[in-house]
């Protein structure tokens, strides 16, 4: 079966994690990625350690299902090369600061009149106006501007950062989801449209939930480290080998927890006899459970506490998590083979479509893989293409050449 997004084609020019992330995206649920890559590689190749055989982990993460191109818009010629691949494609996808891309000549604009059919996507820090518009940012600061690192770790411990890039993500799956729309919404009118998404609203966003509490009442939320600022007991409680989430805060549930702790009456202390109560008065909940809690093992917990119908879960860390048979058996990690590194892991797109189902035909791609065979196919002649690797206009490693080296 094919993905629900065949005979979309996006061209993407972004760097870094959330643009490649939208991309990737667009890409298991079958698009068809044109990645184009300054020389040397976008800087997303380069973000960490750890690094496998010289390419960045994190990088092999987020570009799978792409072809590379490696074009130098900074030389002449080169701005032309992408507008004729815009011509044909659906969707085009960039990650610059604010006015460069139309510095660059590669703007909507321009893009716009030469396709307008053509979707134009731009992920920016902060967006294309306002105060901050030229600011540059990266996840980091957008995470500390945007308030999220505020209500991040304990109450007596500083701010810190959500422990993944919070902001890249969310700017990721916004702008693709986006981009959906404009793309349906050009079903209708049969033309395409500008979408931007800055990193600062998708943080906002994600944020729906405190943001709004904070809106509402004019108080701002604390750092409450597992715990959830609406619901107690909602977190995590230290056990004899190490912690178990519990979340036993609706009427049924509390009284149900009360009876697996061995302390009935509990239930009915009228100082935690109602969710509000237990919120506002947390700590002194908490000086309660714990040691309970203590008492017994994780997995002795999760026994008693599932049986009582609480919920709950172990907390896991990433070794535990990929070795427990529901990721490591089922379907929620997928492996695809690298020509230079082997076997990559990673997680699968999590919408599981019954009819058009997402899939990962690709590895990430080596730096300019691709970049002849893509020109060759969007209308580029041989010798156009000759004459712009002469000139340094592009350049990259040809698939032919990497199978006569294998």
């Amino acid at each position: 079966m094919s993905g629900a997004l065949e005979g979309i084609t996006v061209l993407d020019l972004s760097q870094g994690a959330a643009g490649p992330t939208c991309a990737m995206h667009l890409g298991d649920l079958g698009a068809t990625i044109l990645k184009v890559e300054p020389p040397g590689g976008e800087w997303g190749r380069g973000l960490g350690p750890p690094f496998v055989e010289g390419i960045a982990a994190a990088f092999l993460g987020i570009n799978r299902n792409k072809r590379s191109a490696v074009i130098d818009l900074k030389k002449p010629g080169g701005s032309d090369v992408v507008l004729r691949l815009a011509e044909r494609c659906d969707v085009a996808l960039e990650s610059f600061r604010p006015g460069v891309a139309d510095r660059l000549g590669i703007g909507y604009e321009t893009m716009a009149a030469r396709n307008p059919r053509l979707v134009y996507a731009a992920i920016s820090a902060f967006g294309q106006h306002g105060p901050w518009r030229d600011r540059p940012g990266v996840d980091g600061v957008v995470q500390a501007m945007g308030g999220i690192m505020s209500v991040t770790g304990t109450a007596d411990g500083p701010p810190v950062k959500v422990g993944v890039p919070a902001a890249d993500m969310a700017g990721g799956m916004y702008m693709s989801l986006a981009v959906l729309a404009a793309l349906l919404a050009r079903e209708r009118t049969g033309r395409g449209q500008r979408v931007d998404v800055s990193l600062l609203d998708s943080l906002l966003a994600y944020q729906v939930v405190p943001l709004t509490m904070f809106l509402a009442a004019g108080q701002s939320p604390q750092r409450l480290g597992s715990a959830a600022p609406y619901a107690a007991p909602n977190e995590a409680y230290p056990t004899r080998d190490g912690h178990v989430m519990v979340a036993a805060y609706t009427p049924k549930r509390w009284p149900a927890l009360c009876s697996v702790l061995g302390k009935p009456d509990l239930a009915t202390d009228p100082r935690f006899d109602t969710n509000e109560k237990r919120v506002h008065d947390r700590t002194a909940l908490r000086e309660v459970l714990e040691p309970l809690f203590r008492t017994r093992t994780t997995a002795e917990w999760i026994d008693v506490l599932d049986d009582a119908d609480v919920l709950c879960g172990p907390l896991l860390s990433y070794p535990e998590l990929v070795a427990e048979e529901h990721v490591a058996n089922g379907d929620a990690l997928v492996t695809v083979k690298h020509p230079t590194i082997g076997e990559i892991r990673a997680p699968v797109f999590p919408g599981r479509m019954s009819e058009t189902p997402g899939d990962v035909s690709r590895p990430p791609p080596l730096l300019g893989e691709h970049s002849a065979a893509i020109l060759g196919e969007y209308g580029f002649e041989e010798d156009e293409i000759r004459e712009l690797v002469h000139s340094g206009v592009v350049s990259g490693i040809e698939e032919n050449e990497q199978r006569s080296r294998q």
